[in-house]
């Protein structure tokens, strides 16, 4: 048998006691907005059939190209590990019969795998929450997305560290006119490309004017821009998303090059950006894809949606340190029996205590040793008091409560008192 150990995937992280907190806080903080705008959470599976992802994200995209988690069951189906949330959620809503004759509006979350080089806020394992809304065809509900997230922004205090990018691009009749125009730009810059943008020149052009290659900026910086292309439909949307978002005081920065990295997007597309994380500077992004349903085998629905990394967002709160203190999961009482007799009645007590107050966050010792060494774990623990109970205690039906944090005297009191007294020394110490 092989000694050498074995460690976790590259790019697949283990999260730690002392990091779920902050994810706890973040995602409660989600699920709470989600909640107050009447969105509803939908879970899927992280495998699908790998036919999915090929027809929603297209096969000429890099995700599907290089990237996806695909393999064969035993059953000989191709099956894949959901590189993204989209498409998933599509198939559900279909599937259980969601988008007939009526609007959706979902969230959800969970992890996404995609193989690619692993970097800090950039894994193989990535955590992302997704917002999908269908049947809302008007630019009210791109809105609204945009503000609710602007509203997450400001409750973590994120809003002035982020910037709103917006982009239309258009119907599919207009694109593929302005598909032509911009094939025959590139083809006269054809020997300014890099490699992976003449490979894209007959599969997906678009993608090329979202290239990071500075050689490349200036040529694209001329090209031409598909904004100035769209058909009258998709420009009164965007005009009246605009106008939408200047009445609500959202600043925004229209981006003539956002395509977004996948083939079901159409008409208006967002990022929201941040300059405090170096090149992984996108921590939200989204748009509408009303063919996308269609395209999986169902009737036409217009729909919009967007998604944000965690993992991204959590590195940002920590890199502005803007992670709340109360983030932390503080213990409230470490229950302490000053030795082994007192085990039993500690364990009963603790559970009165939690029956009576569910708030509390209380941790009984357990596995023995010397007082000495019990007292160290009770201060190592972080709790604001401990409660003791020994002999004495256990003899006169009382308890020892010991101030772990403030220089008081400790109290003996009658069991009977621990609930009022316990409440009110937490109140304080909260206040």
């Amino acid at each position: 048998m092989s000694t050498k150990k074995i460690q976790a995937i590259r790019g697949m992280n283990d999260l730690l006691p002392e990091q779920s907190t902050l994810w706890q806080y973040f995602e409660g903080q989600v699920r709470a907005l989600m909640q107050r705008y009447g969105y509803d959470e939908i879970r899927t599976p992280i495998v699908e059939l790998t036919a999915l992802f090929k027809r929603s994200i297209g096969e000429v995209t890099d995700i599907v190209e290089k990237e996806m988690y695909t393999f064969e069951d035993r059953n000989g189906d191709s099956l894949t590990l959901r590189p993204e949330g989209t498409a998933s959620c599509v198939r559900a809503a279909m599937e259980h019969g969601l988008l007939h004759n009526q609007t959706q509006r979902l969230w959800y979350q969970g992890p996404m795998f995609r193989h690619e080089r692993p970097q800090k806020g950039r894994y193989r394992q990535f955590h992302q929450i997704g917002v999908e809304t269908f049947g809302l065809e008007g630019p009210d509900i791109d809105a609204e997305l945009i503000l609710l997230s602007a509203r997450l922004w400001k409750q973590l205090g994120l809003f002035e560290h982020v910037t709103l990018e917006l982009n239309s691009l258009g119907s599919s009749d207009a694109r593929a006119a302005y598909r032509e125009r911009l094939v025959a730009y590139f083809d006269q810059h054809f020997d300014q490309l890099d490699e992976d943008s003449r490979r894209r020149l007959s599969s997906n052009p678009l993608r090329i004017l979202d290239a990071k290659n500075p050689a490349m900026a200036d040529m694209l910086a001329g090209a031409p821009r598909l904004i100035d292309h769209l058909d009258e439909e998709s420009r009164k949307h965007f005009a009246a998303l605009t106008g939408m978002l200047d009445a609500a005081g959202i600043e925004y920065l229209i981006n003539p090059r956002l395509v977004r990295g996948l083939d079901y997007y159409g008409r208006t597309v967002f990022e929201w950006t941040t300059n405090a994380l170096g090149s992984q500077g996108t921590v939200c992004a989204g748009g509408r894809y009303d063919g996308l349903v269609e395209q999986l085998g169902g009737k036409p629905t217009p729909a919009v949606g967007f998604a944000m990394g965690i993992e991204r967002l959590i590195l940002l709160l920590e890199t502005l340190a803007l992670v709340p203190d109360a983030v932390r999961g503080e213990l409230d009482l470490y229950l302490l029996p000053m030795d082994d007799s007192a085990t039993s009645q500690a364990l009963l007590l603790g559970e009165r205590l939690r029956s009576a107050l569910p708030e509390l966050a209380l941790q009984l010792h357990c596995g023995g040793g010397s007082f000495k060494s019990r007292i160290k774990k009770a201060d190592k623990s972080g709790a604001r008091l401990a409660l003791l109970i020994g002999e004495d205690e256990l003899a006169n039906g009382t308890a020892t409560v010991k101030f772990l944090r403030d220089s008081r005297d400790q109290l003996t009191l009658a069991q009977d008192e621990l609930i009022a007294t316990l409440t009110s020394l937490l109140a304080d110490a909260s206040a």
